[in-house]
């Protein structure tokens, strides 16, 4: 989608609007350190970060580093993390990850793009998360299924492939705003732009958004 001097403009009133209506949206996943994002990030797949924040305390207080997510038994951990669904895939990502973090980052979590992706279990959009959100770090525009959604409607995009999604973001946001822009951008989906019936007469952007692909729904 090329991006033009009215793309931008409009971008930049979807941005001024959210940070209004969202002046303090953060990230809805509990955490304390970077590799319990991680760690929840990658439950939080096909999962709501409510169920995962109700499995990660005890999680985190039995798993308190990577190496004890390394060299847990993955029966052991599969059963920890079973009510997020998908567990048994969850519990190799996660002791795969740890283990990649003890042997090449002394069980730290990098702070580069590249070495994050790199990760057993660690997309683009989990590494964006974890960069963006424990470390300050704008590396690009987190595009989970409300992002994407709305981004369509919006006309700030036009593509389905998250890839592509977030690099028509980056192309009309401002890096400053990349890492908050994805936080709002959830809490209106979940708040008014819901996939099937989107609240539009009381959306606090109703006079910014287009509402491409709306009346179809």
């Amino acid at each position: 989608m090329a991006v033009t001097a009215q793309g931008r403009t409009h971008a930049a009133q979807i941005v001024r609007q959210l940070a209004r209506a969202y002046p303090d949206a953060t990230c809805s996943l509990d955490f304390r350190t970077p590799l319990e994002l991680l760690v929840a990030t990658i439950l939080s797949a096909q999962c709501t970060d409510q169920r995962v924040n109700k499995v990660t305390p005890g999680l985190f207080k039995k798993y308190p580093s990577a190496a004890d997510y390394a060299t847990a038994p993955i029966a052991a951990l599969e059963r920890d993390v079973q009510s997020t669904g998908f567990f048994r895939n969850k519990a190799k990502n996660i002791q795969g990850c740890c283990r990649a973090l003890v042997e090449q980052y002394d069980g730290q979590v990098p702070r580069d793009i590249d070495a994050l992706v790199a990760l057993p279990g660690i997309g683009r959009k989990t590494a964006n998360v974890i960069l963006g959100t424990a470390f300050g770090i704008a590396s690009g525009v987190v595009v989970d299924t409300h992002v994407g959604r709305l981004s369509r409607r919006m006309g700030l995009t036009d593509q389905k492939d998250p890839v592509r999604v977030e690099q028509d973001l980056m192309a009309r946001i401002p890096q400053k705003e990349w890492v908050v822009f994805s936080h709002r951008m959830i809490r209106l989906g979940r708040d008014y732009c819901t996939a099937r019936k989107p609240k539009c007469d009381v959306c606090p952007l109703a006079d910014a958004c287009p509402r491409i692909g709306v009346e179809t729904l």
